[in-house]
Order: structure tokens, then sequence, then C-alpha cells
């Protein structure tokens, strides 16, 4: 299936397909020097599957988790490539998840300026979530995405075959994020998981994910209005996740944080829906452990915390708070 993400800069196609690896030339012109950036966990045969059509690659592999969105690591790969002499007509390549997907953007957002950049994102999370609106970036100090930009891929490459390698915790991960899509904009999505459908369904539940995410980041491309609603569960999520640095995944993180925001008839199906993936959120924190982190968010401004909503399925709504209100909301006051 092809998703055509339609911008006025810079339009791309999304294409999803089961082993679209072994025909991916047929897709990509490899005629100039290509870096493809992955990271240790990805199974060789993806990379060679690629490096096989290309006469002129170089593989950059990074150590596997959010320590790599690093300032050392993007310098050492910029370095890389400055001794290289690749031009602004080469082509990144980002073969991974969401780690991998967002340093490698950055990469080829700020190299010369601008290269070529493709995206081939391999774990769920990064298939219906990171992969598509262009946000890229890298994590400093211990606040995620601290520095970062937007920048649109020329496409998003997904092989579905390349979900069976996810070890169960990582897939179930990012299917997180399939849930929150549903909840903002899907009930036949959301639906799928109360029935306990979407694993029989995978494909149907990545392609009505992405088909959220498009409609709304078509509407507002660099987040100044209704984007924000993406956001749902993640102000708070960003943080604790930050706070565990490493310990906890991203969309853990979020589900965490979707425990402040919906209604309590949503949060009980998301209760039962968690628990018959197996998910386990046994994460404490404090409020004052975690309000460094939510201060240093991105969407704080002017000291006012932003949160989405849902009360009821397909209809987020934004409200704006302060410190003290926002501790009540977490203490459940």
């Amino acid at each position: 299936m092809i998703i055509p993400i339609e911008i006025d800069t810079n339009p791309y196609e999304i294409i999803v397909l089961p082993h679209l690896l072994d025909e991916i030339d047929q897709y990509i012109n490899f005629s100039n020097r290509t870096m493809i950036i992955t990271d240790n966990h990805i199974p060789t045969i993806y990379i060679e599957k690629i490096r096989s059509k290309i006469k002129n690659a170089s593989i950059y592999t990074i150590t596997a988790g959010e320590e790599s969105k690093s300032l050392a690591v993007y310098e050492a790969i910029m370095d890389r490539l400055l001794k290289s002499n690749f031009t602004r007509k080469d082509m990144i390549i980002a073969l991974g998840g969401g780690v991998v997907g967002d340093l490698a953007g950055f990469v080829a957002a700020t190299y010369k300026r601008g290269c070529r950049f493709i995206n081939i994102p391999t774990s769920t999370l990064a298939m219906v979530d990171s992969s598509l609106g262009g946000k890229v970036a890298i994590n400093m100090n211990g606040v995620k995405n601290a520095i970062g930009t937007f920048y649109q891929p020329e496409k998003v490459l997904i092989d579905l075959s390349t979900l069976s390698s996810l070890p169960k915790r990582h897939f179930n991960n990012g299917l997180i994020e399939a849930i929150k899509a549903g909840l903002l904009g899907d009930k036949t999505l959301f639906e799928l998981f109360v029935t306990d459908q979407y694993h029989l369904r995978l494909e149907e539940v990545i392609i009505k994910a992405i088909y959220v995410k498009k409609k709304i980041i078509e509407q507002d491309l660099y987040d100044q209005n209704i984007r924000q609603v993406l956001n749902l569960g993640h102000t708070l999520g960003h943080a604790i996740e930050s706070y565990y640095k490493g310990e906890i995944l991203h969309g853990e993180a979020v589900a965490l944080g979707l425990n402040y925001v919906l209604s309590s008839e949503l949060l009980e199906k998301l209760d039962k829906i968690l628990k018959n993936m197996g998910v386990v959120l046994d994460y404490p924190f404090h409020y004052k452990e975690i309000l460094p982190y939510i201060l240093n968010d991105k969407k704080i401004d002017n000291d006012e915390i932003v949160l989405v909503k849902v009360d009821q399925i397909e209809k987020p709504y934004l409200i704006s708070l302060n410190q003290e209100e926002l501790l009540n909301i977490i203490q459940g006051e």
C-alpha cells in the first residue's frame, strides 16, 4: 500500500509491504553514495539486503538505546561523513527503530544544511509513529529530544516482515502508540485492541495508525496547533522516560502518562488491554522527581503545562495547567 503524505513542502510517500527489503531497489535510486545508519540489534540480513543493491555503501552501527541519541554519537557520524567527502546529493538511510530514525534524520537535516534521507523503520513504534511527521532530534543532559528540527524524508519504507525479529516487549511498546492513535482519531482502531484482534490484523492496525497521524500532520506540520494532540500521554510520559534513563520504553512511559488524561471509562478499557498484552508498568515515581523533566519539555510555554485529554474517543482537547494544578491531577485530586 502507498500512503501519500500531502504537505506543501516536500510531500512524500509511505510504502507498506511485506518483504519490501527484497525489492528495495524498485523504490530507491541508489546512484549516489549511501550511508546506512543502524543499530547493533538489527539483524544482519536486513542490512545485507540493502547493501547488496548499492554499489557504494557504508554502514554506521550505533549501540541500541536512547543513549545513542547523543551529541557524541552525532559528532562521530558527522566526522565520518566529512572524511568520506559526502555531498548533499548523497543519501542517509535510517534502518532501525525510533532512536535510529531520530538520530539519522537529524544527521541528514544538518549535514551541509541537508542531504537525502530515507527512513526504513523496523519496529512497531517507528512504523506507527516516529518515522512520519518529520520530527528529528537528539537528547542532551538527560532531556529527551532537547536538540532537533523538522526534516521530511524522501520516502518511508515499511517492511512488515521485519517485525518478526522484535522481542515481545518492544513489539508491544510500539503498539501502545497505535492505541493512542485510536483514542485520538479512530474508534475502529481502538476497538481492535479492546476485542483483542490487533495481533491477527497487524497490517490493518499499522495502516490505521498511520492514517490518524497523517491526517493531523497534514493540517499542522510544525506543531503549532492541532498537532499538539499527538502528545496525548507524552507530557508525563516523556518525563517518566527521562527519569528512568532507559529502564522504561517509550510506549510504556506513554501508557503511564495516559493514566492521568483519560476518562475513567477509557482508562478501565486501557487497563484491560494492557493486561491482555502482558504489559507490566511497575515504575513508581514522585512528582518532585519528574517535575524538572516536565519543565524542560518543549511543550511548556510561560510556565504553562499543556496536557492533552480524551474523555470520548476521537475527541481530544487541550488544557493548560500550572505546577500546582498538575500536582493535583497526579495525586488524583
